[in-house]
């Protein structure tokens, strides 16, 4: 099965440092869908990668998919603002 671009990015810039160890630690910064989401944000800014919103989401989704199984927000809560965007970027 061919990976996904949520994982091939994970692969290619956060796994060497990140291990399915570090996601389950004791001090868990992720605790929801929202907290995963704004993790890979914020480590994408400081490891200097210049994501796009889309990249951010396919690699939460991802991670969410493999490791932390969080509720995702409802199809109607992922509807489009027209003065801040997707409301699921949030």
């Amino acid at each position: 099965m061919a990976q996904g671009r949520g994982e091939l990015l994970y692969a290619t810039h956060c796994s060497a440092c990140h291990t399915v160890q570090l996601h389950w630690r004791a001090s868990k910064a992720v605790t929801d869908w929202t907290s995963l989401r704004s993790e890979v944000r914020k480590w994408q800014g400081e490891a200097k990668l210049a994501w796009g919103e889309d990249d951010v989401l396919e690699v939460a989704r991802y991670l969410n998919d493999n490791i932390y199984h969080f509720v995702l927000p409802s199809a109607t809560a992922m509807t489009t603002s027209p003065t801040v965007g997707p409301m699921w970027a949030r």
